[in-house]
């Protein structure tokens, strides 16, 4: 018992609290919300994973820019990237789709590359030079594909969106696999390193490491998780669209704040997961109140706008609540270490 309470003593000041208290919460609510048999059910879990995929993916992508120390909003735009050279590729030149798959992976790795020499080699912002960007790879998007088009073989489409063992969504492998390659890398030199560069790039450089190369690491391993987030955009809607996914940006850029993810070596990629898991759950929770509300009260009816707004409201007290409580974790950790300085003091004299 003991043990378990000083582990959640320790998960207590970690980054990834405050998120997991927000998803435990909203989770709760959708169990109030939708019953615990329709919630738990299969067809429901499998409907949840395959539709928020590529949002779980994009900001668990984002994750590693942020504790490196910068970032790429065009990240959603990118998604897009991937579906069209995915379905053109295949169209055009003949070859299979899961090539394709490959070769829209690379295209994600190429946009990650060329932000990496705009924020890390020539210096320039990550907020603007991954705005400016957006409109490159958009523009990108739309010469290969003018118009939406083209079409996903059903076996592809169907297996993405069925289950393995009669219950485990295939969806799922695409967020085991991101998880057990990041947990590896945690174990590596890597792990130090980016959260060394990120807390203060100057003193990670007098301890020779080279911030330009982890942050070129941290953008790789963006592209390729954002080439997996694009391959399951791919596979959810089974077709191709130069002008879809921009939102993902914003979005993963907020779920990862409200995960407890800082700028600059502060945070984990749990941070990321609870962030992203919190939106969906809020955005699901909203959708099935409305619903029961017009099933319970005669003649209610309401738009979409309305359930968008109530979600965004939530999510900003999310975000408010994030931003408070990670300045308390972080006035805590420092007072802990001043008393045990001061304590060590007392034990030299």
């Amino acid at each position: 018992m003991i043990g378990v309470r000083q582990a959640f003593m320790r998960f207590r000041r970690t980054p990834a609290f405050t998120g997991f208290v927000l998803f435990v919460s909203v989770l709760a609510l959708n169990v109030v919300v939708q019953g615990p048999g329709d919630f738990f059910g299969v067809r429901n879990m499998n409907t949840l994973f395959t539709k928020n995929m590529p949002l779980l993916l994009t900001t668990m992508a984002m994750a590693p820019l942020l504790i490196s120390g910068t970032l790429d909003i065009s990240i959603g735009v990118q998604l897009a990237l991937v579906n069209v050279v995915s379905i053109m590729s295949a169209q055009e030149w003949g070859i299979s789709l899961a090539t394709g798959f490959l070769l829209g992976i690379l295209a994600a790795l190429l946009a990650s590359a060329l932000c990496w020499v705009l924020v890390s080699v020539l210096r320039l912002p990550a907020m603007l030079a991954s705005y400016a960007l957006i409109y490159i790879v958009k523009g990108v998007s739309v010469l290969i594909m003018s118009n939406p088009q083209g079409r996903v073989p059903a076996p592809f489409y169907k297996t993405y969106d069925s289950l393995i063992g009669g219950f485990l969504p295939f969806s799922v492998l695409f967020l085991v696999f991101v998880l057990a390659v990041w947990f590896y890398l945690m174990r590596t030199k890597f792990g130090p390193n980016i959260y060394a560069v990120g807390g203060n790039p100057r003193n990670a450089f007098a301890a020779g490491i080279n911030p330009s190369r982890v942050q070129l690491q941290a953008f790789l391993i963006k592209g390729v998780i954002t080439g997996l987030a694009g391959v399951s955009l791919t596979l959810m809607t089974a077709s191709g669209n130069p002008l879809q996914g921009e939102a993902y940006g914003l979005r993963a850029l907020s779920a990862c704040i409200i995960g407890g993810l800082g700028f600059g070596g502060w945070g984990s990629m749990g941070c990321a997961v609870f962030g992203a898991g919190f939106l969906v759950m809020i955005q699901n929770a909203v959708y099935y109140f409305f619903d029961l509300l017009y099933k319970l009260i005669p003649g209610f009816t309401v738009t979409s706008y309305w359930q968008n707004l109530v979600s965004d409201i939530i999510v900003f007290f999310g975000l408010l609540m994030t931003i408070v409580t990670a300045k308390g974790r972080q006035e805590a950790l420092k007072q802990g270490f001043v008393r045990q300085f001061r304590g060590a003091e007392r034990d030299s004299k």
